[in-house]
């Protein structure tokens, strides 16, 4: 698997569909499981171990019927996505996620669904048909520029805490993490990769590595011990990385500000591009299945209030994550979905090589509705590519079919 990823992870989306071609002549894959869906998958192009025709390599691999490209703040690999699942004939659907400004709702000064500010949710724009990636690409590149600008004064702060010899060069140390140059992000991952990769190099694997974080305060668990002193583990920085970004950030962030987009203009895309503009259920954290997020209370205390909200900005639908919440909390969430008409989406967020592709909570029955609706989500995007007029969010849709669970049943018949 390792040596497959390594040719699928080329510095050329042409060379890794061609490897693909090759790979897939040659590769039994298990038979899709209809249970196994994931709409919220990292590439290279936000920050994850896999381009994004390994992510659908590794998706089939897996055995998902389905599969979803998220990347933050770009739409970037969409495109060799959709060529990669043409090759294995893997049913997908493209989207992108931002961080978007709410200091101007009821919630400006709560913690919503990130983890790093007030004010600001995580918000997907799920369903974008391929002719409307261009679109999506103009309304992002501003964005991405202006967080950039904010990375650099990040790494400006970081490098105030090191010495000479372990200081960070965003050109040189970050910029070649990324995919900057074809419209892929940066973002805090990038610089703590960055930062993981300078220690390793520096100081060494293993106990070095050890000795250094704990003389920066950071305290280090028995599970973060284990993975640090395993030397050999192909991906080591990554899990260097999953600890600073937990215990280092916050030392070092600086607020978005300019690089986040209003709740209006989030909703005012999704219509211009026919694509479904999404919030981000989060809801209180106690453990972090990536291991990079601290325990910390989000929006669950004000959910009720939160989906007003959501009805009065015309957001019509909600992305969770089954395996990540107690089942009281996606009871709750579920029930408020129904009452309030939401679209429910699903999507475990891939950006880790320890994280397994499959979601096992959907071998639930409790969860055959986020089944059901990716594959309403996929004949939206089949829709909105073809120009029919007919997509999900669509008046004339909407009319004929007011409750979301009867528009579902319609676009899964498709």
């Amino acid at each position: 698997m390792a040596k497959i990823l390594e040719l699928l992870n080329q510095n050329s989306a042409k060379k890794r569909l061609s490897e693909l071609q090759e790979i897939a002549k040659e590769t039994d894959f298990p038979n899709r499981d209809p249970r196994y869906i994931n709409n919220h998958i990292h590439t290279i192009y936000s920050f994850s171990p896999y381009s994004p025709t390994a992510a659908v390599y590794a998706s089939a691999k897996a055995g998902l019927c389905t599969a979803g490209i998220i990347d933050h703040d770009s739409i970037g690999g969409a495109s060799e996505f959709l060529a990669a699942a043409e090759i294995l004939n893997l049913p997908v659907t493209c989207g992108f996620e931002l961080r978007v400004s709410w200091k101007d709702s009821p919630f400006g000064k709560q913690r919503i669904n990130n983890p790093d500010q007030d004010g600001v949710a995580y918000m997907t724009m799920q369903g974008v048909a391929a002719k409307y990636f261009s679109k999506a690409e103009e309304f992002l590149v501003p964005l991405r520029e202006k967080r950039n600008q904010r990375n650099i004064k990040m790494i400006e702060n970081l490098n105030q805490k090191l010495s000479r010899e372990m200081q960070i060069d965003f050109v040189q140390d970050v910029m070649p993490l990324s995919e900057i140059k074809d419209g892929g992000s940066i973002t805090e991952r990038h610089l703590m990769y960055a930062f993981a990769k300078k220690i390793s190099a520096k100081l060494g694997r293993g106990e070095p590595t050890i000795k250094f974080l704990r003389e920066q305060g950071i305290e280090l668990s028995a599970g973060d011990l284990a993975k640090l002193q395993d030397v050999d583990y192909e991906f080591y920085e990554y899990d260097v990385l999953g600890i600073l970004k937990a215990s280092f950030v916050p030392q070092i962030y600086i607020d978005a500000d300019e690089e986040l987009c209003t709740i209006d203009q989030f909703v005012e895309l999704s219509k211009e591009i026919e694509a479904i503009a999404c919030y981000a259920y989060l809801g209180d954290v106690t453990d972090s299945v990536t291991g990079d997020k601290a325990a910390q209370a989000f929006e669950d205390a004000y959910l009720d209030e939160l989906f007003d909200f959501l009805d009065e900005k015309g957001i019509n639908a909600v992305t969770y994550m089954p395996a990540r919440n107690t089942p009281e909390q996606i009871a709750r969430l579920k029930k408020l979905c129904v009452r309030h008409n939401k679209f429910q989406i699903s999507g475990e967020d891939i950006n880790s090589p320890r994280q397994d592709f499959i979601c096992y909570a959907m071998e639930n029955p409790e969860f055959s509705n986020l089944i059901d609706s990716t594959r309403a989500l996929i004949a939206h995007e089949k829709e909105a590519e073809q120009g029919t007029g007919e997509t999900f969010f669509a008046e004339s849709i909407i009319k004929r079919f007011p409750k979301v669970e009867d528009r579902v049943a319609y676009f899964k018949a498709k």
